[in-house]
């Protein structure tokens, strides 16, 4: 799917619901990003069937699995979002505990926007962020996201950062 010189992002399948389940109640995750209620693997091949792989269908494109190229082991997610409550589609990125720190956050997401203009001929991306997410803040600036404004979406009470980037 998108390859950097460490990294493959691939799309998710049902197999890779131990990964989602480790992430998505990973400390990071909880903190910055909520908790989606997965509580089992089965909740978590739920996640992917119901959440992640429609958006590969509906819009050709969505979070990818990060594994390294090395030895395929997972270190985290990254990829494009189109939400009903923002107008563009946004990039996110997220990191298992361990891999935090090593810069294949940036990786992911410099080829994942290069992948959204020049593949997908994306005019803007979007990125929202709860204002104490200092990490992420700083790596959406790093590949050139900008802030906007602060923004409120649908069934979430806390207010976000929205960054974003233009390529017309």
């Amino acid at each position: 799917m998108i390859e950097t010189v460490r990294l493959r992002l691939r799309e998710f399948t049902p197999d890779d619901a131990p990964i989602i389940f480790e992430l998505l109640n990973s400390s990071g995750w909880l903190k910055y990003i909520g908790t989606r209620n997965i509580n089992s693997v089965s909740d978590a091949q739920g996640y992917i069937s119901e959440k992640l792989m429609p958006s590969y269908e509906k819009y050709g494109f969505g979070f990818y699995l990060m594994e390294t190229k090395k030895d395929s082991l997972p270190v985290g997610m990254c990829g494009l979002v189109k939400r009903e409550s923002l107008d563009d589609v946004d990039i996110g990125f997220a990191l298992l505990p361990e891999f935090e720190g090593k810069g294949y956050a940036y990786e992911a997401a410099s080829a994942t926007l290069a992948y959204a203009k020049d593949i997908l001929k994306l005019k803007r991306i979007a990125a929202i962020t709860v204002p104490y997410n200092t990490p992420s803040i700083k790596l959406l600036e790093k590949i050139g996201l900008v802030f906007e404004k602060t923004i409120n979406i649908p069934n979430d009470k806390e207010e976000l950062m929205l960054y974003t980037i233009s390529y017309e």
